[in-house]
């Protein structure tokens, strides 16, 4: 059973919920250490003091921000403890929003949110079904680790999930990354759709939600331990060339997506394209009718919260 973060309360209303916080996921991630190659010592990091040029344990190191160069001012725990915010010791919700309407860049890590003792069993399940019945997701605010955040209420299951924020303007503008518009057909954009839903399922599958890139440092690390023979990628087919036919390679993939899942469609066949032929010339005077295209909106830039 994972231990508490954090304890506290959710404020809803003049309604106040004791809960534990708890982390919503965990890693399974394989870790390394660093070592010294010539005798495999490990590698450390270790806290050093440049003043008395000695190695200083925790107990004695405090937090402080640098005014200057030559001006450090000192912050205690009690400090920080201290700080003139409803949302130190409570999670404040401020308002209730469509889970949709949140742009799922701005989610980040889980907790779930546990009632602490019995008096906030009847409060804490008040509150969870109001969220199922409105189909809402609440918006809170909450300080930890020496900053004020922003975070998002959600049921899963019988437990409500608090999301740590980003807060708007955390998040960059693509704007400068999106490509120059470009010309596209309807039948490029029918044969994307129809790729789509070759590959299109109710859930991840399950092979998808399968971390293969530890399932193999796994693998190599026991071959390594017992001395057995290394396991290699199996090699690639080289590819035939740059894809200059967009639709051929649409059209290949989406049969590819079929097979993949035992379709086997007698109706769907795989035709090359006819070469173009070169433009006829047209007579002075006479314009073509314009090409009709399909522009990818501008992307909105966040806007700070007030």
């Amino acid at each position: 059973m994972p231990h508490a973060v954090w304890s506290g309360a959710i404020s809803f209303g003049l309604v106040t919920i004791p809960i534990k916080v708890t982390a919503a996921t965990e890693g399974h991630s394989i870790r390394f250490h660093q070592y010294h190659l010539e005798d495999q010592g490990r590698i450390r990091t270790r806290k050093f003091c440049e003043v008395e040029e000695r190695e200083v344990p925790t107990h004695e190191i405090g937090k402080g921000y640098e005014v200057s160069k030559d001006t450090l001012i000192a912050l205690t725990d009690e400090d920080l403890a201290g700080l003139p915010l409803p949302t130190a010791k409570a999670i404040e919700i401020e308002a209730f929003v469509p889970y949709e309407s949140i742009d799922p860049i701005r989610i980040g890590q889980g907790y779930f949110l546990e009632p602490d003792g019995q008096v906030a069993t009847k409060p804490y399940t008040l509150l969870r079904q109001a969220l199922e019945r409105n189909s809402k997701a609440a918006v809170a605010k909450f300080a930890w680790h020496g900053r004020e955040r922003l975070g998002l209420l959600r049921i899963k299951d019988n437990a409500i999930i608090l999301h740590a924020m980003r807060w708007p303007d955390e998040i960059r503008s693509p704007e400068s990354l999106a490509p120059a518009p470009v010309e596209l057909s309807e039948d490029e954009i029918s044969k994307a759709l129809a790729l789509m839903d070759a590959l299109a399922t109710d859930d991840i599958p399950e092979d998808v939600a399968t971390d293969r890139y530890t399932e193999a440092i796994s693998d190599l690390i026991t071959a390594k331990q017992k001395g057995k023979e290394l396991p290699h990628a199996a090699e690639e087919e080289a590819p035939a060339g740059a894809v200059v036919d967009l639709m051929a390679a649409l059209q290949e993939s989406v049969q590819k997506a079929k097979a993949s899942r035992g379709e086997n469609d007698e109706h769907a066949t795989v035709h090359k394209l006819p070469k173009k032929k070169a433009a006829a010339k047209k007579p002075a005077g006479k314009k073509t009718a314009a090409k009709k295209t399909t522009k990818k909106a501008p992307a909105k830039k966040p806007r700070r919260s007030a």
